[in-house]
């Protein structure tokens, strides 16, 4: 998994914790934080798609 995807990782967790803490508190902030965490999904999804495309195109070339 590359790096950018697992930070991506980290920042989702720690996006959909905040928001669970948020609500739990009564306040509309973690709305914010659900949206943070599904740019970050995005992105892992982007990094992981972009890897394995990579890759693959490695494979082709050289064989």
């Amino acid at each position: 998994m590359p790096r950018l995807a697992i930070y991506a990782l980290v920042v989702c967790v720690l996006a959909i914790a905040a928001a669970v803490v948020s609500f739990a508190r009564g306040s509309l902030l973690g709305v914010v934080w659900i949206l943070l965490a599904g740019v970050s999904s995005n992105m892992i999804w982007y990094y992981v798609r972009k890897a394995r495309m990579s890759r693959t195109e490695g494979r082709e070339v050289t064989g």
